[in-house]
């Protein structure tokens, strides 16, 4: 596929989308909930054959040598459906943002003013080797009022396709448009140049996979964009930290699973906790390699030196970086040199550390006593997320239903005219 077939292809899928979101605007409630609870059900009646398609795509990576992290994410087995379907459900359970009301004033010219929250419009998606993504992201754009253009990778093509056909399913079942849900179909890259460049078809651009696409992306682009480059997340252990409460969330944060976005990447230890040789052979034994500063390779010879880069890198794997330092103003500092705005939590009793570091570490999630692992739309209470975004504009932090609006204002007078 050449520039311009991509192009003309992405832009047909643009005009479809537009048009499906001006019907999702004024779609009721009930009938988008109906949709996902269809496209749930379908997911759950069409499980052997999802499931075969995402065995027949984990053949062909395993073949082509993806990384271990990214097998992870392709990965379906019966238990992770069932989630997939029961997000969709949950979503469908959530609090409608379409037509809420964030604010109301009436000033001294006496109209009354509101600010509702209004569908973004159409929304596309790019992403890597997740197959729930294109689930998540078609449930909540669906419910949010917004059309969605899907492009997965080619990695996960089959997949995403089987579940893209419980998506359609689900829009037919409650008479709303096909076209509210795309899927790219082609792997061709260039449909993903089409994208970044569909300026006036698309109206916000979300990247979801490793740090070359997303930056590709966010230079790229000339569309808004909504993204995190990458979780390069830290867990801070306080010398008032309690051993085995440290032992047990360390060990959460950093293996519960090594490939989300979530999972810790450096581990910050204070000079003065106790406990340290003892919370590192724990990670040791549980199978973690550890890259450490010089104080750390002191405290156990299996931890080897750190490069400068590590401190940096998201491994994504069985693998930490970790630090001695002194005191919270190094801790803070060191997240704020080599963080990257993710996730990032402080391990202590002592509730006026807690309160400093949830102050001045500036992440979208900073966390007191609990894993980085919880960095998730699902364990916020929002259902699902299209991912976490770490910049400063529109939303911070887990992107759901209420980050896929925006706003108007709406205005109800009584004749006036201004002076």
């Amino acid at each position: 596929m050449d520039v311009t077939e991509a192009t003309a292809l992405i832009a047909d899928m643009g005009r479809k989308a537009r048009a499906a979101a001006q019907i999702l605007s004024r779609a009721p409630t009930a009938q988008k909930a109906a949709a996902l609870r269809a496209a749930a059900a379908g997911i759950r009646a069409r499980a052997i054959p999802i499931l075969a398609a995402n065995a027949a795509d984990m053949a062909r990576a395993t073949e082509s040598g993806l990384a271990p992290a990214l097998l992870d994410r392709l990965r379906l087995d019966e238990d992770r459906l069932s989630g997939i379907a029961a997000a969709l459900d949950a979503v469908a359970d959530l609090p409608d943002p379409v037509g809420q009301e964030m604010d109301r004033r009436m000033p001294a010219n006496g109209i009354v003013l509101t600010r509702v929250r209004v569908p973004l419009g159409v929304i596309g998606i790019v992403y890597e080797s997740r197959p729930n993504v294109t689930v998540d992201a078609g449930a909540l754009c669906l419910m949010s009022g917004n059309a969605v253009i899907l492009r997965g990778g080619s990695e996960a093509a089959d997949s995403n396709a089987a579940l893209h056909q419980a998506l359609v399913a689900g829009l037919v079942a409650a008479d709303l448009p096909c076209d509210a849900v795309q899927l790219v179909a082609t792997r061709d890259r260039a449909a993903v140049g089409a994208m970044l460049a569909a300026a006036g078809l698309i109206d916000v651009l979300i990247p979801r996979g490793g740090k070359a696409l997303v930056a590709r992306v966010q230079a790229d682009a000339r569309v808004p964009v909504l993204a995190h480059l990458d979780g390069n997340n830290h867990v801070y252990v306080h010398a008032a930290a309690d051993p085995a409460m440290a032992r047990a969330i360390v060990i959460n944060a950093k293996l519960r699973r090594t490939g989300v976005c979530g999972a810790m990447e450096t581990l910050l230890i204070d000079s003065g906790f106790p406990a340290a040789p003892a919370l590192l052979t724990a990670l040791l034994d549980a199978g973690c390699a550890l890259r450490g500063d010089g104080r750390a390779q002191a405290l156990d010879t299996r931890v080897t030196p750190a490069s400068a880069e590590d401190w940096d890198t998201e491994y994504l794997d069985a693998i930490a970086a970790v630090a001695i330092v002194d005191g919270p103003t190094a801790a803070i500092a060191h997240i704020a040199a080599h963080g990257s705005g993710h996730t990032d939590a402080i391990l202590t009793e002592d509730r006026a550390a807690a309160d400093r570091f949830l102050a001045q570490v500036d992440s979208a999630i900073v966390l007191h006593n609990a894993s980085t692992q919880f960095a998730d739309g699902g364990e916020f209470g929002l259902g699902a997320e299209i991912g976490i975004a770490t910049g400063r504009l529109h939303a911070r932090g887990p992107v759901a239903l209420e980050g896929l609006t925006t706003y108007k204002w709406l205005g109800r007078g009584t004749g006036q005219v201004r002076a």
